[in-house]
């Protein structure tokens, strides 16, 4: 779970009360860094405060991006409101956090789970 805070600002990010710039793995930090460098010239006029809970390293980087590019989208609505197709078209977890697709079919069965019925008889 995360939350962003944007106020007016030049553009610093805190995540949990620590710099993005020192923050985790560099993976990590890359991917909090995306919807910063999509919507740049937004990105410089606002602070944000990420405070993320539960999960791991990947998983709270996940949901500090999504939170930040919504607070993005939401702050710049009325000057820029192409800001949230521009996120959908470079990736639409960025708007939505729900990663979850459905299963390939296997070989062995009907569907992903579903598997061929025997009789022994």
């Amino acid at each position: 779970m995360a939350r962003a805070v944007l106020t007016e600002g030049t553009g610093k990010v805190y995540l949990n009360g620590i710099p993005l710039e020192t923050y985790g793995p560099e993976l990590a930090r890359l991917k909090i860094l995306e919807p910063l460098l999509l919507a740049e010239e937004v990105a410089k006029r606002v602070d944000i405060r990420v405070r993320v809970r539960g999960g791991g390293v990947m998983g709270q980087a996940d949901a500090a991006r999504t939170a930040i590019a919504k607070g993005l989208i939401e702050w710049a609505k009325e000057e820029k409101p192409e800001l949230r197709e521009l996120f959908r078209q470079y990736d639409w977890t960025l708007i939505k956090s729900d990663t979850r697709f459905k299963l390939p079919k296997k070989p062995e069965g009907y569907g992903a789970r579903a598997k061929y019925q025997k009789s022994y008889r």
